[in-house]
């Protein structure tokens, strides 16, 4: 499916009251963009982080919206139920996005997977799709895709392999600390547990091969690049004349990746005080 520009005009179901969306905060901040990428929300999981991904949303502006999987965590939902208030308040954010204007193409993951059954039909206002083909504004073609099927040459999810599940949550539960601990201080969020993740051997191995078969398939296929979450490891370079780039997560990293008008694409990360960071790099510039 190919990328265009039109917007769609399917009307946004009627909600209870004006009070049930968050109300943006005046910043000096605001990101125009052509498209945005956000993946690995995993809205119903405890350590979602929705109150920063809410900033994010409440201050770009872009014409279309990409979610490329894991938003909703049915695994994490099936196990115990959690929906805070701005989980909630994420999702009617997606439709308000869908109902001005603002195209909102939905690419289900692992953890969102019965949502794949619905790929080609529309969830309201928003697009649900297996994967998709996007057009750069310089014109690169890239692949959209969640990027679950490149476990297949990990043999396991990396994660479950390399620490486990339990040292997973240990993880996470440092990390939630941490945060808290950060806010106290007035100091913006920080991920501790992508800094431990990144230092461990066996998950940097993982990582690497994740990217050089999501970079084959994308090859194989003949696109000029692939866009692609999963593995909560935000990354966007050029290699071997493909683009690679990965959103990264609202669990651990809270980052986003963004176009401009020009075909620019930039790795953002949100922190508490809404301010805007480079991640490694300045925008992306096709050669």
């Amino acid at each position: 499916m190919t990328y265009s520009a039109r917007p769609l005009t399917a009307p946004l179901p009627e909600l209870a009251n004006s009070g049930d969306l968050p109300t943006p905060k005046p910043t000096r901040h605001l990101i125009n963009a052509r498209t945005v990428w956000i993946s690995d929300i995993h809205l119903g999981f405890r350590d979602c982080k929705a109150d920063y991904l809410l900033d994010f949303l409440n201050h770009i502006h872009c014409d279309t919206l990409y979610l490329v999987g894991d938003i909703v965590d049915l695994w994490s939902l099936k196990r115990r139920f959690c929906w805070p208030q701005k989980h909630y308040q994420v999702m009617l954010k997606f439709y308000e996005l869908a109902a001005k204007g603002v195209r909102v193409v939905y690419v289900p993951g692992n953890h969102d997977e019965p949502i794949r059954h619905f790929s080609g039909q529309l969830f309201g206002p928003i697009e649900i799709a297996q994967e998709h083909e996007y057009v750069t504004a310089d014109g690169k073609r890239l692949l959209i895709m969640h990027g679950d099927a490149m476990d297949a040459y990990i043999n396991h999810s990396w994660l479950t392999r390399v620490i486990g599940d339990h040292g997973y949550e240990l993880l996470l539960f440092i990390n939630r600390w941490s945060d808290r601990l950060r806010k106290l201080m007035g100091k913006p969020y920080f991920s501790l547990a992508g800094l431990i993740k990144s230092n461990i051997k066996g998950a940097k191995a993982a990582i690497a091969t994740y990217e050089k078969e999501a970079l084959a398939e994308a090859k194989r296929r003949g696109y000029d690049g692939v866009v692609c979450g999963h593995i909560h490891y935000p990354a966007l370079r050029e290699e071997g004349g493909l683009r690679y780039a990965n959103c990264g997560d609202w669990i651990e990293n809270c980052t986003a990746l963004v176009e401009d008008h020009q075909g620019h694409m930039r790795l953002l990360h949100h922190s508490d005080k809404i301010y805007w960071q480079e991640l490694e790099q300045p925008f992306l510039q096709a050669a």
